[in-house]
C-alpha cells in the first residue's frame, strides 16, 4: 500500500534540464557550466551555479569527463612496502599535503602501492587504462621501472624527490621530468657543520639507501664538510629505526671513539639513540646526534629531544600537486620548472 506521506517530487534527483530552466538558459549552456566547459559569459555562469545550489544538483561524472576530457583523479604512486608506508610518518605527512591540495582542486587521490612485480603489472594496467589525469610518484629507487612505464603511456607526472639522471640510451629529446625536493645536500652540510662547531672531531654518518637520490645527496653533503672521513665512519641504514640501530652498532664496533653522529633521517636517529641508551652512552655529553626531516612524532618525543634538519614535507606534497595542475591546465603543454625547497637546522637537546 503506498505511503501517503511519501512525496516523489521531494525524492526526485534534480536534472540538468531543471537547472537550465531555473537559470533561464539552454541545456547546452547549463551543461558547459556544470561540467567545466569554456565559452560561457560570466553572468550566465553565475545564474547556472545559483540554480545548481538551489536545486542541490549533483553533476554526472561521466558527462563531465566527456566535456573536459578529465577524470578528476590523480594517482599517487609509492614504491615502498606497505608496512613502511603506514608506519613511517614521513609518508603520512606527504600524503596529507597531497590530499589537501587535491581537495582544493576538486580532484580525487588514488593511492597505488608498488611492492613487487605483481603490483607493477597492476599499476601498469591501471595507468594504461587512462583512469587518471596525472600521477605523483615518490620514493623511487635507481632500478625502478616506473619512470619508463609512465613515459610509455604519456601520463603527466611530477616526482617527489630528484629522480636519477637518465641512463645512457634514454631519449635525449625527452623534456626534463619535473620534481619537488628539498635541499638534501645543503641540509646535510648544515647538520655536519653544526657538529663541527660543537668541537666534535670523530663525526660518523648513518646513510640512507644508496639507491635513492636523497640519501646520496646527504652523503655528499657530509663529505663536503668532512672530505677526509673514511669509510669506517659511514654505515648504511634503510631509513627505518631498526636500520638505524643496526648501523649504530656497526659504527660503535669500528669507531668506538666517535663523538658525534649525523643520521640521514629522524627514524634512523631514533634507532641510534636507543642503542646509546642501552649502552649507557650519554647524549649529547658523550656523543652528539643530529637527524633529518623534523618529524614531530619522532624528534619531539625522543629523550633527549632531537636536533634535526627540517624539510617542509607537507608543503612539498602540496607543491607537487600545484606543478601537476599547472601542467594539466596549461594550454601549451609545457612543464613548469622543478622546485628545490630550503631546509633549516632545528636545534634541540641532542646536539
Amino acid at each position: 500500500m503506498p505511503d501517503p506521506t511519501h512525496d516523489p517530487q521531494r525524492d526526485a534527483r534534480p536534472t540538468l534540464e531543471a537547472v537550465a530552466a531555473r537559470a533561464g538558459v539552454s541545456r547546452a549552456t547549463a551543461s558547459r557550466v556544470v561540467n567545466g566547459g569554456a565559452g560561457v559569459r560570466r553572468p550566465l555562469v553565475d545564474q547556472v551555479r545559483k540554480a545548481v545550489d538551489e536545486l542541490g544538483y549533483i553533476p554526472n561524472h561521466a558527462a563531465r569527463t566527456l566535456v573536459t576530457r578529465r577524470n578528476g583523479a590523480v594517482a599517487v604512486i609509492i614504491d615502498e612496502p606497505e608496512v613502511r608506508i603506514f608506519s613511517d610518518p614521513f609518508f603520512s605527512r606527504q600524503i596529507r599535503g597531497i590530499s589537501r591540495e587535491l581537495t582544493a582542486h576538486d580532484a580525487q587521490l588514488v593511492l597505488l602501492l608498488v611492492e613487487g612485480s605483481g603490483d607493477l603489472d597492476r599499476v601498469t594496467r591501471y595507468l594504461a587504462g587512462g583512469h587518471v589525469d596525472g600521477a605523483l610518484a615518490f620514493s623511487l629507487h635507481t632500478d625502478d621501472e616506473l619512470p619508463s612505464i609512465i613515459r610509455r603511456f604519456g601520463v603527466p607526472t611530477v616526482y617527489g624527490g630528484r629522480p636519477e639522471r637518465p641512463s645512457p640510451g634514454t631519449d635525449a629529446a625527452a623534456p626534463p621530468v619535473p620534481y619537488v625536493d628539498c635541499d638534501n645536500r645543503g641540509g646535510a652540510r648544515e647538520a655536519v657543520r653544526h657538529l663541527v662547531s660543537l668541537g666534535r672531531r670523530r663525526i660518523a654518518h648513518i646513510a640512507g639507501p644508496r639507491d635513492q637520490t636523497s640519501a646520496l645527496d646527504r652523503i655528499a653533503g657530509y663529505h663536503d664538510v668532512l672530505p677526509d672521513a673514511g669509510p669506517a665512519l659511514v654505515a648504511d641504514g634503510d631509513f627505518t629505526a631498526e636500520g638505524g640501530a643496526r648501523a649504530m652498532e656497526e659504527l660503535l664496533a669500528t669507531c668506538p671513539d666517535l663523538d658525534a653522529v649525523f643520521a640521514s633521517n629522524d627514524l634512523m636517529a631514533s634507532g641510534a639513540l636507543r642503542v646509546f641508551h642501552e649502552r649507557g652512552i650519554r647524549v649529547p655529553e658523550d656523543v652528539a646526534l643530529v637527524g633529518f626531516d623534523d618529524l614531530e612524532s619522532v624528534a619531539d618525543t625522543t629523550e633527549p629531544p632531537l636536533t634535526t634538519v627540517r624539510q617542509d614535507i607537507e608543503g612539498m606534497g602540496r607543491l607537487m600537486v600545484r606543478l601537476l595542475m599547472e601542467r594539466l591546465n596549461s594550454g601549451t603543454g609545457e612543464w613548469p620548472a622543478s622546485v628545490i625547497t630550503p631546509t633549516e637546522l632545528i636545534r634541540r637537546a641532542s646536539a
